[in-house]
């Protein structure tokens, strides 16, 4: 398994991590997911680690917390093996300091997703939204003083946009307070928006990508295509209101672009889907799921190998769509936007 700086820290993390929101399937909303139990986590744990990927992702609010319980079983005598990173900011109770990143919320939420987990310490925590009541300033100072209390060693965040986070990080410049290493965003051939601002930020500032739903919430895996919808049980119907827009015509025309790759490399189209990933500036590690072991290996062989330039560029073509003010007026000047 190839290992990745992190943004601008010196932690290393595995080009593929775990993704656990498949863990517990409490509700309507994660069952589409999984309901993976801690048996079938321990095993998926157990294949993982074989194959060198050694960080697993949770959010509190992932099954009501269930999934970081089940994590915290499943990895019982593998903690030295292993990077665990998790997410708080969503509501976690119907209190009035049940959410956001209030000094209040932060403390608690860490302190419960450490007693879940079971373990002393989180290696990435990561804000899991943009809260705007709470002054960046009393979210990253809760951080740190986390970080110098041993409870997080590195922090990050997640669903950020472009001026928030670039706030965030001069506010942790001002102060000396510890910086974002990690933005775990939404990024896939399907959905290409991160590009337009975030990964600019994150060359310039150093902040590294966790990916999630590389595979466009379940519809980049040559299972949906023209006159053939997505199956009953799978996320991309069951939840199909939920998660990115897209147009269908552009979710076929990536397809048939993937299925073309696919068949020159003698790859799966997921796997073509994640290398694609994988070559992009800035991502350090793509976080993928599984709702069962023959997935999991599928997802690990999307590493090891390369697409060529050819190969990607037929990808960039058939993903690429119209950008947003100002991005698509900053492109007709490339002299400008050259690092030189």
């Amino acid at each position: 398994m190839e290992h990745r700086r992190l943004g601008h820290s010196g932690l290393r993390v595995p080009a593929l991590g775990f993704g656990t929101a498949t863990f517990g399937g409490s509700n309507d909303f994660f069952k589409a997911w999984g309901g993976t139990d801690v048996g079938g986590a321990s095993r998926l744990i157990d294949v993982c680690l074989d194959h060198g990927l050694s960080m697993f992702d949770s959010a509190d609010v992932y099954s009501d917390g269930l999934a970081e319980s089940i994590l915290g079983a499943a990895i019982k005598g593998k903690r030295n093996r292993l990077l665990i990173s998790t997410k708080a900011t969503f509501p976690k109770g119907g209190g009035p300091n049940d959410y956001g990143s209030s000094r209040q919320h932060l403390i608690a939420a860490i302190d419960g997703s450490l007693q879940r987990l079971g373990v002393d310490h989180i290696d990435l925590f990561q804000l899991h939204g943009q809260d705007y009541n709470t002054p960046v300033e009393e979210t990253l100072s809760t951080l740190d003083q986390l970080v110098r209390a041993g409870k997080i060693r590195y922090i990050g965040c997640s669903n950020f946009s472009g001026w928030h986070l670039m706030k965030s990080l001069a506010a942790s410049d001002r102060y000396g307070t510890s910086r974002h290493v990690a933005h775990q965003a939404y990024y896939s051939l399907l959905n290409r928006d991160y590009e337009w601002e975030l990964m600019p930020l994150g060359i310039d500032q150093g902040v590294g990508a966790v990916i999630w739903s590389p595979l466009g919430w379940g519809k980049l895996t040559g299972k949906i295509r023209r006159g053939q919808p997505a199956k009953p049980g799978t996320r991309a119907h069951d939840i199909a209101g939920t998660g990115p827009h897209f147009e269908e015509e552009r979710l076929y025309r990536v397809v048939d672009a993937l299925d073309g790759v696919a068949k020159e490399t003698g790859k799966t189209i997921p796997q073509v889907a994640l290398n694609w990933l994988l070559q992009r500036p800035t991502v350090a590690t793509i976080i993928v799921g599984a709702r069962n072991e023959s997935q999991l290996i599928e997802n690990i062989g999307a590493v090891g190998w390369s697409l060529t330039a050819e190969q990607v560029a037929t990808l960039d073509a058939a993903s690429d769509t119209p950008a947003a003010y100002p991005v698509w007026h900053q492109r007709g000047f490339p002299m400008l936007n050259e690092r030189r």
